[in-house]
């Protein structure tokens, strides 16, 4: 183990860099307090010292520091199972919930993003041994750098998932009221009998219409948890006019059975058509909602819905 140590170390560093880049607040809101920064990135930098270990210990004969690998991946099953449950209680004190599907998908980015990092400083210290062995150390620095960087962009745009832009068509809709019913164009939300609030979702309310491109995207967007994603997100990136008491303006997601299209309606602080149209455009598709009903024998016979 000794003549890898320079290795180890190289792939290790540049591995947990790859966390620390990785590891950013964004539309979720998470993590958003420093005690999280540590905690994920002290078990990034953990993932990327096993990965970079494995091989030579597997060189030099050192079979019981592999074993510590399937530990690690133990450990990393946990911490899906803790983020589920801190990122549910505090969906509880959320003004518009995120949901349970959208935190469970949260919580498996974090355990399989140690995993990556696992894997990324594998394939450093890979290319390390097998390449660049008896070159001097700036330039096994250089290369393995870019390598590293290769791999950010890996991780960062090709393991990104679709975005509802990608599934479905996005316009802005007209918020109207025939009686105490209130529409985005055809499609019903609710029925609200006081005149003062009809009031304010006409002065400040905005409406969305998201029609899906497929058979597929139809069934992807009839989820729930797709739909409760979309009114939180939107909540958190335009504000919500709303509190605890008032549910009567919390942001609606609702489907036309008919058509199976979705409306949106939200009281924002913020108005602003164009902002809201980027933000749902952007709204990650939820890997528990995604559905392929055209992939099977009876929905191949069922004529897709070209939204």
């Amino acid at each position: 183990m000794e003549g890898y140590i320079s290795t180890v170390i190289i792939a290790g560093i540049l591995g947990g860099l790859l966390r620390i880049l990785i590891l950013r607040s964004d539309y979720r809101q998470y993590p958003t307090y420093p005690h999280g920064y540590i905690s994920h990135m002290s078990l990034g930098f953990i993932a990327a010292g096993l990965g970079a270990v494995a091989l030579p210990a597997l060189l030099a004969e050192e079979y019981v520091a592999v074993t510590f690998l399937a530990l690690a991946a133990q450990q990393f099953r946990d911490i899906r199972n803790i983020e589920r449950e801190t990122l549910s209680n505090l969906d509880k004190r959320e003004l518009v919930p995120r949901g349970d599907h959208f935190i469970e998908g949260i919580a498996r980015a974090f355990e399989a993003r140690n995993f990556m990092v696992m894997g990324c400083s594998l394939a450093l210290s890979i290319l390390d041994i097998l390449l660049l062995d008896g070159q001097p150390l700036v330039v096994r620095i250089g290369v393995m750098a870019g390598a590293a960087a290769l791999l950010l962009f890996f991780m960062t745009k090709v393991m990104e998932g679709k975005r509802l832009g990608h599934i479905a068509k996005v316009k802005i809709g007209e918020i109207r009221f025939e009686g105490p019913n209130l529409f985005v164009d055809d499609v019903h939300f609710m029925n609200l009998g006081l005149e003062e609030i009809k009031e304010v979702y006409l002065e400040h309310g905005l409406g969305l219409i998201i029609e899906p491109r497929s058979m597929d995207s139809a069934a992807t967007l009839a989820n729930t948890g797709q739909r409760q994603a979309i009114a939180h997100i939107c909540a958190m990136l335009l504000g919500v006019y709303k509190d605890v008491d008032t549910a009567e303006f919390t942001p609606l997601v609702r489907r036309q059975v008919e058509t199976g299209k979705l409306g949106l309606v939200i009281v924002p602080d913020f108005r602003d058509e164009t902002a809201l149209l980027k933000a749902v455009e952007k709204i990650p598709v939820l890997e528990g909602s995604v559905s392929r009903p055209s992939e099977t024998s009876s929905g191949q016979e069922r004529r897709p819905n070209e939204g």
